[in-house]
């Protein structure tokens, strides 16, 4: 079934699809002319496939990965709402990933770019249950949209609606599981030199002083005040992704290594080895709305080869707020 058939659309290329994926669940199939693709779960507003124009997937999403409600899904790009970890008294991670998101057939309008077909716009509002355990309302829209060259591009416009005139205060990720080839031959750049906090020492604040993060072990830290764009270099299949942000100050890096995957039911032994976890996020600083105010956080992925090196980017490609109209 195709939804929100696009004006223009040829007939070979359906741009977005609903169908069914593991287990039954609803899912949204975005297409590009080229071949690219991702695939969002309506459980969770979860992007768990996205793919380059060779079919190549890029996200990691754990091979025992549980797609059964209230279990969350172990990969892909999970969001976290609205709370980030476990800073606070919510569920790790929130609840919005473990909800189930409708299709938002009314969404606000959007700076015009004619050459975006493969979006698709979701919704997801607070429940009588959810105010039980965060007692407050809101709207967050959530706009997936995979660009004609393959990039995939997540905005969250997220609403406080309370009645009773009071504010709310969140955390916010996107915790998102960059597929590597061998973790021992990936680096990190655009983070050397900042300040983090290193959740493996009780959240205690010390300064970068590699050239580029590498990996030789567990490593969970919270990078501070972060630039726009990080690259993410994986050698050995001589792929960089490019990951840029609006909104979304911080960036954490996340890979539990041996010992700690052995622990975790949802992921392989050594699964660890094939995936990353960079999130755009804002931890640090949460973000608090006034009834009526909406807060805006973007991020843009794009993969390229790796001699297209991550400091001589393309201009032309520069992520700009003012671009998409969230200045």
């Amino acid at each position: 079934m195709s939804v929100g058939r696009r004006r223009g659309m040829s007939l070979e290329t359906k741009y977005v699809e609903l169908c069914k994926g593991i287990n039954g669940l609803d899912k949204i199939v975005l297409r590009e002319v080229r071949g690219c693709s991702a695939e969002v779960y309506l459980y969770g507003g979860h992007v768990t496939s996205w793919k380059n124009e060779h079919g190549e997937e890029l996200l990691f999403v754990s091979s025992k990965a549980i797609f059964k409600p209230p279990k969350t899904i172990r990969g892909g790009i999970p969001i976290c709402f609205p709370q980030f970890s476990n800073l606070g008294s919510l569920e790790p991670h929130g609840f919005a990933r473990a909800r189930f998101w409708t299709i938002d057939n009314d969404p606000p309008l959007f700076p015009i770019n004619s050459s975006n077909k493969a979006f698709i716009d979701l919704i997801l509002k607070h429940s009588e249950e959810d105010v039980k355990i965060w007692p407050h309302r809101y709207e967050f829209r959530l706009r997936i949209t995979l660009g004609p060259g393959g990039d995939l591009m997540l905005t969250s416009r997220i609403r406080n609606t309370n009645t009773d005139g009071k504010s709310f205060t969140f955390t916010f990720a996107y915790h998102t599981y960059f597929h590597v080839t061998d973790i021992s031959e990936v680096r990190v750049e655009g983070l050397e030199t900042l300040d983090y906090l290193d959740n493996l020492k009780n959240r205690e604040r010390f300064t970068e002083q590699g050239d580029a993060i590498v990996f030789e072990s567990e490593v969970d830290k919270v990078y501070l005040s972060t630039p726009t764009k990080i690259a993410i270099l994986d050698h050995e299949r001589k792929r960089t992704f490019e990951l840029r942000k609006d909104g979304l100050p911080d960036a954490v890096v996340w890979n539990p290594w041996d010992k700690k995957a052995k622990t975790i039911p949802d992921l392989g032994d050594d699964e660890y080895k094939h995936m990353l976890c960079v999130e755009a996020a804002c931890v640090e600083n949460p973000i608090t709305l006034k009834p009526g105010e909406e807060w805006r956080g973007r991020q843009e992925l794009s993969a390229v080869p790796s001699s297209y090196c991550s400091g001589q980017l393309d201009p032309q490609r520069a992520f700009l707020s003012d671009k998409f109209g969230l200045a």
